[in-house]
């Protein structure tokens, strides 16, 4: 019997995929636990429906999503940190700071959303990368200077 999955189930499908599997199987188990529905026209012209529902959600997404970066990228974050000796920082510039820095200028961004791949301890400009969707990432400057 053919049915189309309506929730992941590990090791068998996942949701949206359609799968031959055995009667009883189909019957028993993902029918009636509500894991799959059978591949009927009607099932298969909804699925369609969703699959295209989806993707062009997923595109709109996403061009809000390069409409952001853009935005993010024109703009530039000043921090003043205290220095000792030789102009070193005490410290680094971290995760959180650079979350309310955007936060401070209207931008909903995640901590989770700033990558970081080493830590910014030194004077002058960074470039910190901000994930704003799996296929969409902006660069933004962080200016570091001494502070008073």
């Amino acid at each position: 019997m053919k049915v189309i999955f309506i929730k992941d189930v590990k090791g068998q499908g996942k949701k949206g995929e359609i799968k031959e599997v055995s009667d009883g199987y189909a019957e028993n188990f993902l029918i009636k636990k509500k894991y799959a529905v059978p591949a009927t026209n009607n099932n298969l012209k909804n699925l369609q429906k969703e699959t295209e529902s989806k993707r062009l959600e997923e595109s709109l997404l996403i061009n809000e999503m390069k409409d952001l970066k853009k935005k993010l990228e024109k703009e530039k974050f000043e921090f003043q940190v205290k220095t000792g000796s030789q102009d070193k920082m005490f410290g680094q510039i971290s995760i959180k700071q650079i979350k309310n820095a955007l936060q401070e200028k209207g931008y909903k961004i995640d901590k989770t959303q700033i990558l970081i791949d080493h830590p910014i301890v030194g004077l002058g400009i960074h470039n910190v990368e901000i994930e704003l969707h799996k296929e969409v990432k902006a660069i933004i400057k962080i200016s570091i200077s001494k502070g008073k």
